[in-house]
């Protein structure tokens, strides 16, 4: 077996926050207990196949930059073969328990569907046999449904009966993977589920399009006997202008309203919450507050473009942030954090690979130490409850037992006067935050 790594001569170790050596965690103990769980069950690190062992460096300026040595041989298969096995070489030396892929990242598009889907039959093979010599796991298999130009108008939403034929065909394949690889989830995200102008889009029909392929999947889902969780992926724009999946709260009016919220739960990605606008553990809360939240696509974006940049995660307040959520909500129970995230267009070499995943991980580890402390303390959940302290006793309490009306408050109102003004503190609890760090 080729070595494609040879920089890197053994497993990534923890030698702790005094370590001088690069290619060390410094803050990632596997094993250490935080929060009643191992930080390997709290976090469950993913690598992202499609960036991390296909891309290029490749940016909408330029072309790519990277000469991975996995991706030589002048024959896609051949690639294929060789980027599988760089994959499982590349987990095993970082460590990390799972990895993501859409089908045609590990497979190349055949010259008609049948020979694509023997190409992925074929590769899925070998990385089943992978899995069961290193021990990793499928965190979420996907269907890329935007790459072709038979997608340009969108998969489950295009106007054309044959494209969304072509679309469910690649699905079911894609889904029909994913269980043979004992996948924990599947993953929709509509990458062109959406429009670039009104005057040629009937908007009603396409979402329920969208719906009807949606519910078509759950059946196919069921038909299989497929136990893992169906995930949507929220985001604005890009490539569409308007996407259907915009952020946590359209998603989930969606699935409401076309009876499908039992069997879809979110995958949130970062940098997405920040093209819709929205800070990461916004679009968080969001889901957890209707008990959705999935897995995590664990990146940041620069504020400064207005693209998704997809880099990796180094910013260790949106980490904190978004581990205190993922904490209270209970945890991960399939999902986990998976880095869509590509190292920078001038990071040209394979070993910076390893610096980017080891970066990334450190931060969401030390996020998770000290999401949990803030969590145990109780000191900042002790000022949001005493916040909404007069909606648990006396008149606040019966207006949310709906045992209130408008002529009563009216009546509280006249006897009582202004209400007290009281600050929210926010400067001071972001000071508290800082006090962990």
């Amino acid at each position: 077996m080729k070595n494609f790594f040879p920089e890197v001569r053994q497993v990534i170790r923890y030698e702790g926050a005094d370590s001088k050596n690069p290619l060390a965690f410094k803050y990632y103990d596997a094993d250490r207990i935080v929060g009643g769980k191992t930080m390997k069950e709290q976090l469950n690190f993913s690598l992202a196949y499609w960036h991390t062992l296909k891309g290029t460096g490749a940016d909408i300026f330029g072309a790519g930059t990277y000469k991975r040595p996995w991706l030589q041989n002048n024959d896609p298969m051949k690639d294929a073969e060789d980027t599988v096995y760089a994959a499982f070489e590349f987990i095993s030396k970082l460590g990390i328990p799972y990895y993501c892929f859409h089908d045609r990242d590990i497979a190349p598009e055949g010259e008609t569907f049948a020979e694509s889907c023997k190409n992925l039959e074929k590769i899925v093979a070998i990385a089943k046999k992978l899995q069961g010599e290193t021990g990793t796991r499928l965190l979420w298999g996907t269907a890329n449904l935007f790459s072709h130009p038979r997608y340009t108008h969108g998969g489950g939403t295009n106007p054309d009966a044959m494209t969304f034929a072509w679309a469910c065909a690649q699905v079911k394949n894609a889904m029909d993977a994913t269980l043979t690889l004992g996948g924990e989830n599947y993953l929709f995200w509509g990458g062109r589920e959406g429009y670039e102008t009104l005057l040629n889009t009937n908007y009603g029909r396409e979402q329920d399009q969208l719906a009807r392929f949606l519910h078509m999947a759950v059946d196919y889902k069921k038909k299989i006997g497929f136990k893992g969780l169906f995930m949507l992926e929220p985001k604005p724009h890009e490539p569409s202008a308007h996407q259907y999946d915009f952020d946590s709260a359209t998603v989930l009016g969606f699935l409401r309203k076309y009876d499908l919220l039992d069997y879809f739960r979110l995958n949130i990605e970062a940098n997405h919450a920040t093209l819709a606008g929205h800070t990461f553990e916004h679009e968080l809360t969001v889901a957890t507050a209707d008990g959705k939240l999935g897995s995590v696509d664990a990146n940041i974006g620069n504020p400064q473009l207005g693209w998704d940049t997809d880099q990796f995660p180094t910013n260790l307040y949106d980490a904190i942030k978004a581990m205190m959520v993922i904490l209270k909500s209970g945890g991960f129970t399939n999902g986990g954090l998976n880095f869509d995230a590509k190292p920078r267009r001038g990071s040209t070499d394979t070993i910076d690979l390893f610096h980017a995943h080891i970066g990334a991980m450190d931060t969401f580890a030390r996020g998770l130490l000290i999401a949990d402390k803030i969590i145990s303390d109780g000191e900042l959940d002790s000022f949001v409850k005493e916040r909404y302290s007069t909606f648990d006793s006396g008149f606040g309490a019966d207006i949310m037992k709906g045992k209130s009306s408008f002529d009563i408050l009216e009546k509280i109102v006249l006897e009582n006067g202004e209400p007290d003004m009281k600050s929210g503190r926010q400067e001071m609890l972001e000071n508290l935050i800082n006090q962990y760090i």
